[in-house]
């Protein structure tokens, strides 16, 4: 393999320059890639997951970050039709956008139903992929941004219970939890907004360190888990079964499908911002078709559901730092911590008020990512109802699952349990139904009259 910049897609970098730019695109995801594990771990009640089962899950989580990762990078099959992966410097991680709906069936159901479920939803994410041009035309920006904003709304809850000392603990709502979460939001606020380099980028990261530093004197860091973990171990196939529950199986294949499209905006942000062009229409089809089959695979694993990560994205269109070799190192990385059960030992150990204090600015990040993709939408009185319809009967439905007592389990649990599917289903319907400006129609038109020259050229070059 031919020496490369580290500007340039192809061709092996200097380690020296490799390698800080690989740790740093861990250090931006690797608290966002394990905390929904972390998260959904703890859920369930009788059905939560000893210690041994909680580091393996989180084991699981960063080799399915690696291996997708890796996949996306190096395709198998490049440069042909049937190809399984996009090329393009992405990075991928267990995704949040999950975790509402992974609670609601973990306290129901179990892990086993969420791997089933993440099986159909790779097989739906597949589909996706091969009729994406089809399909995108119904989650305009408007949409998913909505989808988005319900995601972060949904999870104010979690990070608050969190911030508390976690539902069902001992000590829930003490002064300790409050005063350690606290403190750990000041120093995440403080880095973001005040930090430069290595510190604003790794700001959750060290908010969390120093809050774990803060717990050990109040004696609340239990390292028992950690001299019981071993130091080396392979991923265990089928070790939490796969159990395919229909009502979870449709909440979270619904969410695939959005989170398909969601990645379509990645996947065009990093080409555009680091790359100057758009993304290739084969592109996008191989990496949301990758995106399904890993999951598919991780799942058999253990992986929770992954996603392609903005704040990596961010990093690449910041630095243009394209080259394929620097990301899959920031996979291997990942990889390897994946393989030490020791690491992922540790990372049980982290006070839930803790990992409040830390993620309560993810959750708050990712609503405002949602608003901004809705604000990019003229809010005229169309938009502004499918969006405030979709976001007050998603989030009223499910704080006041009572209300759907009458109804079948299974209807509770596919739009009571979390917002997001039910704001999916009506801001998706609402803006098929609703009719649109006359603004719109015409922008609709200028895209549809673009689109057909477009396939005019490919089909007069292909003559040619």
């Amino acid at each position: 393999m031919k020496r490369g910049s580290i500007f340039e897609a192809d061709g092996i970098p200097r380690m020296g320059e490799a390698f800080p730019l690989a740790l740093q695109h861990v250090v931006a995801m690797i608290v966002g890639c394990v905390t929904p594990a972390i998260i959904v771990a703890g859920a369930g009640g009788e059905k939560g997951l000893s210690n041994e089962d909680k580091v393996i899950l989180i084991q699981a989580a960063l080799v399915a970050a690696a291996f997708s990762t890796l996949i996306q990078l190096f395709p198998i099959g490049k440069n042909t039709r049937f190809a399984i992966g996009s090329g393009l410097p992405m990075i991928m991680g267990v995704s949040f956008a999950y975790v509402p709906s992974m609670q609601a069936i973990a306290e129901s159901y179990g892990i086993a139903a969420i791997l089933g479920a993440e099986i159909v939803g790779g097989i739906v994410a597949v589909f996706m992929g091969l009729l994406v041009k089809q399909i995108r035309v119904f989650f305009p920006p408007l949409i998913t941004g909505t989808v988005v904003f319900t995601i972060g709304l949904s999870l104010y809850p979690t990070a608050i219970n969190y911030m508390a000392g976690g539902v069902g603990s001992e000590n829930y709502g003490s002064w300790q939890n409050w005063l350690v979460a606290f403190f750990t939001l000041a120093v995440v606020t403080a880095l973001n907004h005040f930090g430069k380099g290595i510190w604003k980028l790794a700001s959750i990261l060290i908010g969390m360190i120093a809050g774990y530093l803060v717990c050990i004197p109040f004696g609340m860091v239990n390292f028992s888990s950690i001299g019981e973990a071993g130091m080396f171990q392979l991923p265990r196939l089928m070790h939490f079964g796969v159990e395919f529950e229909v009502s979870s199986c449709v909440a979270i294949g619904i969410l695939f499908a959005i989170n398909s499209v969601q990645a379509i905006g990645d996947y065009s942000a990093t080409t555009i911002g680091a790359m100057d062009r758009t993304p290739k229409d084969e592109e996008l089809q191989h990496g949301i078709v990758a995106y399904g089959l890993t999951n598919v695979a991780g799942a058999l694993f253990g992986g929770l559901p992954t996603a392609t990560y903005s704040q990596n994205v961010g990093i690449v269109t910041t630095t243009r730092v394209i080259n394929r070799w620097v990301l899959g190192l920031a996979a291997v990385i990942l990889g390897i911590a994946g393989f030490v059960p020791k690491f992922s030992a540790v990372l049980t150990t982290i006070p839930q008020c803790v990992l409040g204090g830390a993620t309560v600015s993810v959750f708050a990040s990712i609503a405002m990512t949602g608003m901004k993709l809705v604000a990019s939408a003229e809010m005229d009185y169309r938009n502004s109802s499918i969006v405030g319809l979709a976001a007050a009967l998603g989030m009223g439905v499910s704080q006041a699952t009572a209300a759907l007592a009458t109804f079948p389990e299974w209807v509770t649990t596919i739009f009571g349990k979390s917002p997001v599917v039910l704001a999916t289903i009506i801001a998706v319907l609402l803006n098929i139904i609703l009719p649109k400006t006359r603004v719109e129609r015409k922008e609709e038109e200028e895209k549809k009259k673009a689109a057909e020259e477009k396939l005019e050229r490919d089909h007069e070059e292909f003559g040619k």
